[in-house]
C-alpha cells in the first residue's frame, strides 16, 4: 500500500484531495489540525503518533522529526542495504508528502505583531519533511502547491503513480519555496539586528506575472513582487482597466511613483522611459495636473501619469484628450473611472495608501557577475541649506527651489530642471557633460526660462553653467555644492544678482 503524510497550514482543496487518494487505495497519516478536520470529512487517516509510537511534544513543536518519518522518506528503494534496514527497524515507506508550511509571510506583514508570534510561524518540521522529499524524488513524490493536487491525482489515476519528470518538477518547487521561506526568515533577523548588509545577502521574490516582453520585444521579462508588504507600489496595485502591463510600462511606473512620493501636496508627475517629462503641484489635482502637462505637451504622449489624490471627472476629461499608457492614482470618482475606462490601451491602477514612504528595501542593480545593493535615496536635503551668494533667494524662489530639487532626484544624471510656479518647465537629463544638461533644459523652457530657478542633482564642475543661466534669465540655483571651483560660480552667480544655494547632499540616479 502507498502512504501518503499529509500536514498543511492551506487547507485548500485537502479534503477531495484526500478522498480521492484513499479511493485510489493510499493509507494517509496526518498531524494536528489537519488530521482533525480529515477525520471530520470522513477521510480515513492515520494520527502520525501511531506512526513515530511518540506522541506530539512542545505545544506541536516536535511531531513529525522522527526516524520513523524521515527514514521512511529517505531511504532508497532500489538499494538493498538501505530496504533491509527499514525492515530491520520495522519502519515503512513514506511515498507522498502533502505540505505547506506556517504562515510566516503573512504573520510578519500583520500591522500588530509581537515577537513571539513571529518566532511561532518559524516553520521547523515541515521544511525538514519536504526538503527530505524533495531530495528523494526519484522515489517520493513532494506537493507543496495546492494547484498541483489535480496534476498528481491525475496522474495516478492514469499510471499508478507520478512521473519521474513531475517528482522532479515538485522537488523544484520545494526548494524555491524553502528558499524564499528563509530568506524572510533571514531578513527578519537582520532587522532585529539592524544589519542593513549581512555577509550573506538572502532576496525573496514571488508571484510571478509574465510579461508580453522585456524591454525590447527580442528580450523575455517576468516580473515578481518582493515578499514583505508592498503597498503604496506597483507590486501592489489594483489594476481597473486596461491590458496588461509591460515590462517598461512598470519600470516607468515606478519611476513616476518614486518622483511622486517626494511631495506632499496636490501633485502630478509625467513619465517616459522612467524619465520625467512633467511636474507640477498645484491647490488641486486638476491645478497640478495642467502644470505637468503645459511642461511638456509632445513628450507627455504616450508616458505615465501619477497623481497623489483622487482623480475626479474633471481631470480624467483632461487626460482622456490625449494617449497615456498607465494612469495611477490613489482612488478615482466613478464618473472619472468611467471617462478613463473608455479607451481600451490605457491601463488605469488604482494605489491605495501611493503615499507611503517608508519602505526597507534595498535599491538594487544587476551586473555581470553580481549584484550592486544600496540603500533607497530617501533623504531629501543635508544638514541644512546653505545660502553662498550676496543676495538671498525670494519666499517665492524658496518655494521653487524646494519643489525643483524634490523633481530632480527622479532625473537621470546629469540631471538638471528647471521650474517656475511649482511646475518643470524644461528638463536636461541623461548627459554625459552638466553644461549640455543645462543647454537642454534652457532650449526645452524657451521663453518661460526667464525668472525659473534651477536644480542640478551634482555640482557645477564650471562657471559655465551658470553663465549660460544667467544669460536666459534664471533667477536661482540649487545644487550640492562640493566642486574646487565652487568659488568660481558663487562669483558669476553674484555677478549676475543670482540667489545661490547648497544643499550638502547630491542626488546621482544612474
Amino acid at each position: 500500500m502507498k502512504r501518503a503524510l499529509i500536514s498543511v497550514y492551506d487547507k485548500k482543496g485537502i479534503i477531495p484531495f484526500a478522498k480521492e487518494l484513499n479511493r485510489l487505495g493510499w493509507e494517509i497519516i496526518s498531524t494536528g489540525g489537519t488530521y482533525k478536520i480529515l477525520k471530520g470529512e470522513g477521510v480515513d487517516v492515520v494520527d502520525v503518533a501511531e506512526v513515530t509510537k511518540f506522541p506530539e511534544i512542545l505545544d506541536g513543536r516536535v511531531k513529525t522529526i522522527h526516524p520513523n518519518i524521515h527514514g521512511g522518506l529517505l531511504y532508497k528503494r532500489d538499494d538493498m542495504n538501505h530496504v533491509d534496514k527499514l525492515k530491520e527497524l520495522n519502519i515503512n515507506s513514506i511515498d507522498m508528502v502533502v505540505n505547506n508550511l506556517y504562515p510566516f509571510e503573512e504573520t510578519i506583514n500583520k500591522v500588530e505583531v509581537n515577537h513571539e508570534d513571529v518566532i511561532e510561524n518559524i516553520d521547523i518540521g515541515g521544511p525538514s519533511m519536504i526538503r527530505a522529499a524533495a531530495k528523494n524524488y526519484e522515489y517520493v513524490t513532494v506537493v507543496v502547491d495546492p494547484s498541483d493536487y489535480e496534476k498528481v491525482l491525475d496522474e495516478i489515476k492514469s499510471q499508478g503513480e507520478t512521473t519521474l519528470k513531475t517528482r522532479r518538477y515538485l522537488a523544484m518547487k520545494v526548494f524555491q519555496y524553502t528558499a524564499y521561506y528563509d530568506s524572510l526568515i533571514a531578513n527578519y533577523f537582520n532587522k532585529l539586528e539592524s544589519v542593513k548588509f549581512p555577509d550573506i545577502v538572502t532576496l525573496g521574490f514571488k508571484d510571478k506575472r509574465e510579461l508580453r516582453y522585456g524591454e525590447n520585444p527580442h528580450q523575455k521579462g517576468v516580473f515578481y513582487r518582493e515578499g514583505n508588504n508592498v503597498e503604496g507600489t506597483i507590486a501592489g496595485a489594483i489594476q481597473i482597466h486596461g491590458k496588461e502591463l509591460s515590462f517598461n510600462n512598470i519600470n516607468d511606473s515606478n519611476g513616476a511613483l518614486e518622483i511622486l512620493k517626494e511631495f506632499d501636496e496636490p501633485t502630478v508627475v509625467g513619465v517616459k522611459h522612467a524619465n520625467p517629462c512633467g511636474i507640477g503641484s498645484g491647490d488641486s489635482i486638476l491645478d497640478a495636473y495642467k502644470k505637468a502637462y503645459e511642461s511638456d505637451t509632445i513628450s507627455i504622449f504616450g508616458g505615465i501619469l501619477a497623481a497623489n489624490r483622487e482623480i475626479d471627472e474633471e481631470v480624467a476629461k483632461f487626460i482622456d484628450e490625449i494617449f497615456i499608457e498607465v494612469v495611477m492614482a490613489p482612488s478615482y470618482t466613478k464618473k472619472a473611472l468611467s471617462i478613463l475606462s473608455s479607451k481600451r490601451n490605457i491601463r488605469v491602477l488604482q494605489i491605495p495608501h501611493i503615499e507611503k514612504r517608508d519602505y526597507n528595501s534595498y535599491d538594487i542593480k544587476k551586473v555581470l557577475g553580481g549584484i550592486l545593493l544600496q540603500e533607497r535615496d530617501t533623504q531629501l536635503l543635508g544638514a541644512e541649506l546653505k545660502v553662498v551668494t550676496n543676495r538671498k533667494p525670494t519666499d517665492k524662489e524658496r518655494q521653487d527651489l524646494l519643489f525643483a530639487w524634490k523633481a530632480v532626484k527622479g532625473v537621470k544624471s546629469n540631471g538638471v530642471l528647471l521650474a517656475k510656479d511649482k511646475a518643470t518647465i524644461g528638463i536636461g537629463l541623461g548627459e554625459v557633460n552638466r553644461i549640455w544638461a543645462v543647454q537642454n533644459a534652457i532650449e526645452r523652457a524657451g521663453n518661460k526660462a526667464k525668472g525659473s530657478v534651477l536644480a542640478s542633482d551634482g555640482f557645477f564642475p564650471f562657471k559655465d553653467s551658470v553663465e549660460a543661466l544667467a544669460k536666459a534669465g534664471v533667477t536661482a540655483i540649487i545644487q550640492p555644492g562640493g566642486s574646487i571651483r565652487d568659488e568660481e560660480s558663487i562669483e558669476e552667480a553674484n555677478k549676475h544678482n543670482i540667489a545661490m544655494v547648497f544643499t550638502g547632499i547630491r542626488h546621482f540616479k544612474h
